[in-house]
């Protein structure tokens, strides 16, 4: 496999030579690692605003080391830009003066906070106006010009762009919680194509502020447990009631094995397989059928040329809510078979939260460094199962395992679906 640098379907092999982290456990791998092993929570409570009337009062927040940015894109992109830097330097690409390949990034759409809204409303000039005129006389003024451009959607991407100088325009991605994935996908096709030896695939989100906990608390997606946030998330439970809103970043330095021997990179492992699936049933809930869900699993499968069987590990999607568990349990029972009642499936989930945009990026990070550790990561807070999901999912405690192959899944709302298949290199 590794001696002509192509697959078994003659496309380049692409090989991972560089991964970074943060998440609510702390700043890169090796902080967020060693606290994920112990089954350590990063759920707490919200300090960074007032939260007092509302039904979600916690959340995994990301702490800054230093001063807390302002707003949300802006730790969006300073997460990005730490997690790129830890990439690039395991890769040996920190001293390049360019990045020498496309940057991929998911980042969550950007809109104005109560903060900056509240400022904007108050500029003089928008007197006898409301509401949206306002902010566009305001807009209109020019004395902010530099928080507009922080809050358009590409602006993450492109401050990344001007600090990492890859090549070409850089490419902003949103597919709801799929974002992470298909970041990751788009690097991969390029490098399959030709078009590339090297991308960068980065999934970034701090999207916990005010405006968007009220959004999908009255959706009712989210968990209520506010005496105890640390034990809020607990997938595949029959207790569940909602997901965790984190924050969180990843980055991959994603390389054709080619590129990646000629100038002596260490292999980390590779992106085999590569699906997705739209669902055209609901903005939020998935198709009762499970068939776009199904179909994602089913074709990254089949993109990586294995058989179900192969399949070692299941880092689940996972996410705590009582309809979206029951569904990746059913989706996974119609792609696996028989093989997935000896499949451990978990979710850190249930540690770091759901980190939206950022999350199909996180995971594939932990995959490769749960296949380069041999440690399975737990699901905690599993102190009911619910009897209708028979998984196996590593409950409450790490687990020395051994593993070649996983599967990673990601699902959005709006029907957004992308499943990679992962595993350790030669």
């Amino acid at each position: 496999m590794t001696q002509n640098f192509k697959d078994s379907k003659g496309r380049p092999i692409v090989a991972v030579t560089g991964m970074g982290l943060v998440t609510s456990l702390g700043w890169g791998k090796s902080a967020s690692w060693d606290e994920l092993v112990q089954g350590r929570s990063g759920i707490r409570m919200i300090s960074r605003f007032p939260t007092e009337g509302l039904r979600t009062m916690f959340g995994g927040a990301v702490a800054h080391p230093g001063q807390q940015p302002d707003s949300c894109p802006e730790l969006t992109f300073e997460m990005a830009r730490f997690a790129a830097g830890e990439a690039l330097g395991e890769a040996g690409l920190a001293e390049a003066k360019d990045f020498p390949g496309p940057l991929f990034v998911a980042t969550p759409p950007a809109e104005l906070e109560w903060p900056q809204r509240k400022l904007l409303n108050e500029h003089p000039g928008g007197e006898g106006l409301q509401g949206y005129d306002r902010l566009l006389a305001a807009a209109r003024s020019g004395a902010f010009k530099s928080m507009f451009e922080t809050f358009q959607f590409a602006s993450v991407a492109e401050h990344l762009a001007r600090a990492l100088r890859p090549r070409g325009l850089p490419v902003s991605v949103s597919t709801a919680c799929a974002s992470g994935a298909t970041a990751i996908q788009l690097g991969v096709e390029a490098i399959r194509r030709g078009e590339t030896t090297t991308a960068l695939a980065i999934g970034t989100d701090s999207s916990l502020q005010l405006e968007a906990l009220i959004r999908f608390s009255l959706l009712s997606a989210l968990s209520t447990r506010n005496d105890r946030p640390e034990a809020a998330s607990r997938p595949f439970t029959k207790s569940r009631d909602g997901f965790v809103m984190a924050e969180g970043a990843a980055a991959l330095v994603l390389e054709s094995l080619e590129s990646a021997k000629a100038r002596g990179a260490t292999c980390l492992g590779y992106v085999r397989g590569c699906g997705e699936m739209a669902d055209d049933y609901h903005r939020t809930r998935s198709k009762p059928d499970g068939s776009a869900i199904i179909g994602a699993i089913r074709n990254a499968i089949l993109d990586a040329g294995v058989a179900p069987e192969e399949i070692d590990y299941v880092n689940a999607h996972g996410t705590s809510t009582p309809e979206n568990d029951k569904m990746e349990y059913l989706s996974l029972k119609a792609t696996l078979g028989d093989h997935l009642a000896s499949t451990p499936v978990s979710s850190n989930k249930s540690m770091i939260g759901h980190t939206l945009s950022a999350a199909g990026a996180i995971e594939a990070v932990l995959s490769f460094l749960m296949i380069a550790n041999g440690v399975l990561l737990p699901t905690i807070n599993y102190a009911d199962p619910d009897p209708d999901i028979p998984l196996d999912v590593v409950p409450n405690t790490a687990r020395r395992q051994n593993i070649r192959t996983v599967l990673s899944n990601s699902f959005g709302f709006g029907g957004q679906n992308a499943a990679l298949v992962l595993s350790a290199a030669d």
